[in-house]
Protein backbone atom coordinates (compact mmCIF):
# COMPACT_ATOMS: atom_id res chain seq x y z
CA UNK A 1 0.00 0.00 0.00
CA UNK A 2 1.36 3.20 -0.80
CA UNK A 3 1.63 6.04 1.40
CA UNK A 4 0.37 9.84 0.72
CA UNK A 5 2.31 11.44 3.01
CA UNK A 6 5.93 12.65 1.78
CA UNK A 7 8.88 10.67 2.83
CA UNK A 8 9.89 13.07 5.19
CA UNK A 9 6.24 12.85 6.83
CA UNK A 10 6.04 8.92 6.37
CA UNK A 11 10.01 8.51 7.95
CA UNK A 12 8.23 10.84 11.30
CA UNK A 13 5.65 8.73 11.56
CA UNK A 14 7.72 5.52 11.87
CA UNK A 15 10.01 6.78 13.87
CA UNK A 16 6.58 7.54 16.09
CA UNK A 17 5.17 4.32 15.93
CA UNK A 18 8.65 2.35 16.49
CA UNK A 19 9.19 4.06 19.99
CA UNK A 20 9.13 1.61 22.82
CA UNK A 21 5.69 3.08 24.30
CA UNK A 22 4.07 2.33 21.18
CA UNK A 23 5.61 -1.59 20.90
CA UNK A 24 3.30 -2.89 23.71
CA UNK A 25 2.54 -6.46 23.65
CA UNK A 26 -1.11 -6.97 23.42
CA UNK A 27 -3.87 -9.84 23.89
CA UNK A 28 -5.53 -11.46 21.43
CA UNK A 29 -9.00 -10.27 20.50
CA UNK A 30 -11.64 -12.24 22.57
CA UNK A 31 -14.96 -11.86 21.43
CA UNK A 32 -17.10 -14.64 23.45
CA UNK A 33 -15.28 -12.98 26.68
CA UNK A 34 -16.21 -9.42 25.67
CA UNK A 35 -20.27 -10.77 24.88
CA UNK A 36 -19.94 -12.52 28.34
CA UNK A 37 -18.74 -9.62 30.10
CA UNK A 38 -21.53 -7.14 28.11
CA UNK A 39 -24.25 -10.14 29.02
CA UNK A 40 -23.13 -10.38 32.85
CA UNK A 41 -23.49 -6.58 33.10
CA UNK A 42 -26.95 -6.53 31.58
CA UNK A 43 -28.61 -9.36 33.50
CA UNK A 44 -26.79 -7.80 36.49
CA UNK A 45 -28.47 -4.46 35.75
CA UNK A 46 -31.02 -5.99 35.21
CA UNK A 47 -31.86 -7.96 38.41
CA UNK A 48 -30.91 -4.57 40.21
CA UNK A 49 -33.68 -2.93 38.65
CA UNK A 50 -36.24 -5.44 39.63
CA UNK A 51 -34.89 -5.25 43.03
CA UNK A 52 -35.00 -1.74 43.20
CA UNK A 53 -38.60 -2.15 41.63
CA UNK A 54 -39.71 -4.02 44.94
CA UNK A 55 -37.73 -2.30 47.46
CA UNK A 56 -39.64 1.28 46.14
CA UNK A 57 -43.30 -0.31 45.54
Amino acid sequence: MSSRLNPEDQQRVSDYLSAPQHQVERQPFRPWRLLAVVLAIVIGLGLLSRLLSTLVH
